[in-house]
């Protein structure tokens, strides 16, 4: 493996009110991820509602995936050129109004439409929030914030079962897709509260034309991370999205509890509460290891896990497979944000992760119809099995050869970049 560029510099003092942007990051993405599991435990009562089949319905998930890039493209720029805090308050506005709009779809159509749109807001969102926490935190503490701003999504999906426990009895399956809008309401107050990123404010663009010049002047990284969240991607989804519906298939078990709970929400609400801890200790753990030994760790112990987690005949090696897996798996991931902030050029750090991870979506929105196709063919564990493990052998090949810059000073540019010439030719130009 390549020694790990590590940067040392004296520290810079922690900015007063970050505490406010990072929540505002977290949170947001927790909405986010709540907002996009829901469906999952829906595929019955949509698929009946609407008078299609479950494949249908699934289907909407993959439009979803397919049109984050354009969120990111759009809502990544904007944060580049304008500052991180008003295209964020921008963007989680955008995606409550089209989640709210998904409860009271008449038909399957709009329903699908209404997904749609809801992926340009949910792709616009990591990259600005990840900048934006990622800028704001302090240095010593990159990697936890890593961890737990990636911790939002299991958090989601976590919130997303117990939800539907506790609210869709009340609520209907319509009325789960407007629960979500107290917490916009919060994350926009904290956004408002926060202040902008300085290291934005060193570093930012004086024009769109410098922001895709200096993202056509990274193309070799460009390449090398899409393989990255392409591959991070199919991983997570293909380890989540299917599961409850897997779980479900298993005969004597569907009807069994968890802590009282059914178990198709049950073992969903264990397993992710399991992952958060996995982002943040895989998180805290990169700051000492480096970030791709971390990740290897994880997407190890996500192999280990594959027969309790899809072999399982009983409900204590599921919960057993599942926890270890969405372990790894998030915690693969929980090491991302700070991983990718670091390795991106600095004035455009809200739109090179942010595309890179919504591109890396898009190529993996296919794998849930993928693995859902493959059901078909060799059996539920068969086809996650295959799947998952394709997909984290090519991951460690992956981050074994691949390059990273831990504790990387965002105050500071980085000498000989192609952001920084890009940057300075353009202030030139406009002195001269």
């Amino acid at each position: 493996m390549p020694g790990i560029d590590r940067e040392s510099h004296a520290p810079h003092p922690d900015t007063p009110g970050w505490q406010f942007a990072v929540s505002a990051a977290i949170l947001g993405w927790i909405l986010d991820a709540f907002n996009f599991f829901i469906v999952v435990f829906l595929f019955g009562p949509l698929a009946a509602t609407f008078h299609v089949s479950k494949a249908a319905i699934v289907f909407t998930l993959t439009a979803t995936l397919a049109l984050r890039p354009v969120g990111a493209l759009f809502f990544g720029a904007l944060a580049d050129r304008y500052g991180r805090k008003l295209p964020l308050i921008a963007c989680v506005v955008f995606f409550t109004i089209f989640t709210v709009l998904s409860g009271y779809a008449p038909n399957y159509w709009f329903f699908l439409l209404m997904r749609a749109l809801y992926g340009i807001g949910m792709g616009g969102y990591w990259g600005i929030g990840a900048s934006y926490a990622m800028e704001s935190c302090p240095q010593r503490s990159r990697g936890v914030v890593s961890g737990l701003m990636q911790g939002g999504y299991p958090i989601g999906y976590l919130v997303a079962a117990v939800a539907m426990q506790v609210l869709m009895g009340s609520l209907g399956w319509r009325g789960m897709f407007l629960a979500g809008c107290p917490v916009m309401v919060i994350i926009v107050a904290l956004t408002l509260l926060a202040p902008e990123s300085g290291s934005w404010k060193l570093h930012r663009a004086p024009q769109f034309g410098t922001i895709l010049r200096t993202l056509f002047g990274n193309m070799k990284l460009f390449v090398y991370t899409l393989a990255i969240m392409a591959a991070m991607n199919s991983l997570s989804h293909g380890s989540q999205d299917l599961y409850p519906n897997f779980l479900r298939s298993i005969p004597g078990l569907a009807g069994e509890n968890l802590f009282g709970m059914k178990m198709i929400y049950g073992i969903p609400i264990v397993y992710n509460a399991v992952a958060v801890l996995g982002t943040l200790f895989f998180g805290h753990f990169s700051d000492r290891v480096g970030r791709r030994r971390a990740m290897i760790f994880a997407l190890l112990l996500c192999l280990i896990s594959v027969p309790a987690w899809a072999f399982g005949v009983s409900m204590g090696m599921l919960v057993l497979g599942s926890c270890a897996m969405q372990a790894g798996v998030q915690g693969a991931f929980g090491v991302i944000p700070a991983h990718l902030s670091e390795l991106s050029p600095d004035s455009i750090r809200s739109l090179f992760p942010g595309l890179l991870y919504q591109l890396g979506v898009l190529i993996a929105s296919p794998s849930v119809t993928l693995e859902y196709g493959l059901r078909d063919r060799i059996g539920y564990p068969w086809a996650l099995t295959t799947f998952e493990c394709v997909v984290i052998v090519a991951l460690l090949g992956l981050y074994f050869y691949g390059p990273e810059k831990l504790g990387r000073d965002f105050n500071r540019p980085e000498r000989g970049s192609a952001a920084l010439a890009a940057l300075t030719k353009t202030n030139t130009d406009a002195a001269g």
